[in-house]
This record gives C-alpha cells, structure tokens and sequence, in this order.
C-alpha cells in the first residue's frame, strides 16, 4: 500500500512538474530575455529606449543574448518587442478613373502583391506604409496610362502593369514594402451613355453582317439555280434538235416493211379513238370486222361522196 501511494505522489508531481512548473519556468525566461521564438514569415524588432537595438526575421528558437548582448535582460522590461507579418499581401484597387487619348473616360482595375522587405523602415518611415503604397500605385496609375490611345489602352496590358510597377517600386522600398506582381486585370468605360452607344452600334454592326451574309448567301443559291437551270435548257434543246432525227430514222425503218407499217398504223388510229381524239360513226357492214369499221370510218371523204344513211 505505501509503494501504491508512492506512486500516485509521484505520478502528480510529475504531473505538476510537467503541466505547470516547466511553462512557468519557460515564460519567466522568455520574460527574463533569455530566449525568444520567432514564427514563420515574422520578423521581430527590439527596441530600447527609443532605439532599434536588434532585428530577428529568422524562424525558430533564438537565444536573446547572443543576438542583442546584455540589453536582452532589460528590453523585455524597459524596451519593446514589434512583431512584423512577412507574408505576401495582395491588393485590387477598382475603377482608377483615366482619359484616353481621344477624351474617353476610362476606369482601370489594378492587381498588386507586396510584402515587407525592410521591417525596420516598415515601422517607422511612414505611419500607415499600406495606405500610402495604396494611394501611389493609384497616383501612378492615374498619371501614367492617362492619355493613351484607347486601342492601346484596351490591348498593351503588359506594358501597362510594367509602366506602373517600375514607377512604384523605387518609393515603396523607402518605406520598407517591396511590389510584386502588378497587373492590369481590367479596362472599361466608365459613362452609361457611352456604353450604350456602343452597345447600340455593335448591335447595328452586327445586323449589318448578318444581312450581308443572307444577302451573299441568296446570291450564291441564285447563281447556282440559274446555272442548272441554264444547263438543263441547253440539254434539252440539245435532246428536242436531236429528236425529229430520231424519230424520222424510226419511222423510216418502219416504212420499209408494208406489214409492221400497217400494224403501227392500226394502233395509233386505235389510240386516237381510245384518247377521244377521234369522231366514231357507227354503220352497217356486210363483211368486215369491227376494227376495220372504225378504221373506214376516220378515212377522209371527198365532197362528191354522200354519207352513208343510216337506219
């Protein structure tokens, strides 16, 4: 029993040890100036009566007085420890009112990245570093890409981003901010009117088009149906030329034999009579078939011969 109890004491002042005595002593030595931690992207800047005594932008463990000397006991007590964030920063300025060349009003949407070089100059070369590098990359978009030709305006992004980057630059490294990436991500008008007048004569340009290309298209299928139908005239002119040839060819073929002549003859005066082309009269015979009849009675008669009577 006493071993058992032995141990719960010593598994609480582990516990005790463990929990609250190590964090004590680690915050009365951070307190004391005997080491610091630096975070990832921060930086930290020791300050002591007035003065910047030291700066530490590496991450990690720190022993304070190895870095700063014996001023690391005191600047935690009499002095000021500025913690600066390193990390990217990004920003979309909208609508920067410019005039193009030609006197239109133009608003530019511009994209920049920037971080803290200097942590130093960052703190205590300007008051508010980020409003100030704000206002001139919008000075400098302002005053650089007014008075371009609006064609320019509208397609030389890339120049445009550099102009305005390379005139930004040089003032933001005194205040300890370095400009990344800068771009020009957007270009529009910024007067209603205007927008829709061109809105109105894209439309009307657009209709003209359109018309243009039905107008071609018409034109094209006229061209063609003329074409075939000028084709098929010559073909059959060609075919009605060529036909009385043909045909007299036959009949001439036919004529030569008294039988087939006949025959012929026999069927077309019975497609005559069939058609209702042809006036029959119905008479007696006293020999004869009924086809013979009919073929006597389409014969033409003189003007001396009297029609046969009829009972």
């Amino acid at each position: 029993m006493d071993a058992f109890s032995n141990f719960l004491l010593a598994a609480a002042g582990t516990f005790i040890a463990c929990s609250i005595a190590v964090p004590l002593l680690l915050w009365i030595a951070r307190v004391a100036g005997l080491y610091a931690i630096v975070q990832e992207r921060r930086a930290q800047v020791y300050v002591l009566f007035g003065k910047v005594i030291g700066t530490i932008d590496e991450p990690g463990l720190h022993i304070l007085p190895l870095r700063l000397g014996p001023a690391a006991f005191l600047v935690n007590w009499l002095g000021k420890c500025h913690e600066v964030d390193l990390r990217l920063d990004q920003t979309y300025l909208r609508s920067q009112p410019v005039n193009s060349e030609e006197g239109a009003p133009m608003g530019i949407g511009i994209w920049y990245e920037m971080f803290v070089s200097d942590p130093v100059s960052f703190l205590f070369k300007n008051t508010d570093p980020s409003g100030s590098l704000s206002a001139n990359v919008s000075n400098s978009t302002v005053r650089c890409l007014s008075n371009m030709p609006l064609a320019d305006m509208l397609v030389n992004r890339h120049v445009m981003s550099d102009t305005v980057r390379n005139e930004v630059t040089p003032k933001s490294h005194e205040w300890g901010y370095k400009l990344g990436s800068v771009y020009i991500r957007k270009v529009h008008f910024r007067d209603a009117k205007m927008i829709k007048q061109i809105e109105s004569k894209v439309v009307n340009r657009l209709r003209q088009v359109t018309s243009a290309i039905k107008q071609d298209g018409a034109n094209q299928v006229n061209i063609i149906t003329s074409t075939a139908e000028k084709t098929a005239a010559i073909e059959l002119a060609k075919a009605a030329a060529v036909r009385p040839e043909i045909v007299g060819n036959a009949l001439r073929d036919i004529s030569a034999d008294p039988d087939v002549a006949q025959a012929v003859f026999d069927v077309l005066e019975a497609q005559k009579i069939i058609g209702g082309q042809a006036t029959v009269t119905l008479v007696p015979s006293s020999g004869g078939g009924l086809l013979t009849d009919l073929l006597a009675s389409q014969q033409p008669r003189s003007e001396s011969t009297p029609p046969p009577l009829k009972k």
